[in-house]
């Protein structure tokens, strides 16, 4: 999916209502990650991926030919720019929302991961054998995989 701009006036009133909605999508979803909501951001991905790949596209094409847009009144190009720092902006807030989120739950995950190994090393070596030694359980078979990566 494409813009269908008449002219260069048209590309840029197009690609200011596009980058003002992405932004505005972005900020719900950030904030619904800083106030531990992630759910709330859930109804908002397939709008987001949509927009997201119609910028992405549309942003290419000017960078690769800046007269699709040089012909616009300066105003409105200006406003573009201005449209274009602020979605920067909040790119940044929310990926610093979701690093944050990303930090909590690889910290839950691991100390989960700890707990549990933990209760595993209590039971290994309960009780007394024939000859007085501690009688040593065997391992338990089950595993706990933590991918560092995820």
């Amino acid at each position: 999916m494409a813009l269908s701009a008449q002219d260069a006036t048209d590309r840029v009133a197009q690609l200011v209502t596009l980058t003002e909605r992405l932004t505005e999508l972005i900020a719900v979803q950030a904030q619904a990650f800083e106030q531990h909501r992630p759910q709330d951001a859930a109804g908002l991905i397939d709008e987001t991926s949509k927009l997201a790949n119609i910028y992405r596209h549309e942003s290419a094409k000017v960078r690769a030919n800046p007269k699709l847009i040089a012909g616009a009144p300066l105003a409105d190009r200006t406003r573009l720019v201005r449209a274009t720092e602020a979605f920067d902006a909040v790119l940044a807030r929310q990926s610093r929302a979701l690093d944050a989120a990303r930090t909590v739950t690889e910290g839950l995950v691991k100390a989960i991961a700890e707990e549990v190994a933990s209760q595993r090393q209590k039971g290994a070596a309960e009780g007394y054998g024939p000859s007085g030694e501690r009688a040593v359980k065997p391992a338990d078979g089950r595993a706990i995989t933590l991918n560092r990566r995820a």
